[in-house]
């Protein structure tokens, strides 16, 4: 799933994206960028992250269409800022909780839906 810079996405058509994202992948990370290049370094970090343990997950640019995004994560998660990750369809955390799984050694196990 690739959004375009310049897309016209409106409210309504993010939130169905995110809404699909999250329901129909096992891991989705919700970052500013892609894989290939990610455009801050919490985004990047929460990619190399999960890259470690999960060889196949979903990734979705949210630069497009910021402010839709934002409100359209905040609504699944009360949080606004990205990177956003999702496993299983319930919101795990941005760089920050991921890093802090990933230290006590619970982050492959979150990432696999234990």
């Amino acid at each position: 799933m690739t959004f375009q810079p310049g897309s016209d996405l409106d409210a309504e058509d993010v939130q169905a994206r995110v809404d699909a994202a999250i329901e129909e992948n096992d891991v989705v990370l919700f970052m500013k960028g892609n894989r290939l290049m990610p455009q801050c370094g919490y985004s990047q970090r929460a990619l190399e992250l999960i890259d470690q343990y999960v060889d196949d997950f979903e990734t979705v640019d949210v630069l497009p269409a910021l402010p839709e995004f934002r409100d359209a994560l905040e609504a699944h998660s009360g949080w606004e800022t990205t990177p956003q990750t999702y496993v299983e369809g319930e919101f795990v955390g941005g760089s920050d909780v991921l890093a802090e799984l990933d230290e006590r050694g619970e982050l492959e196990a979150t990432l696999a839906g234990a």
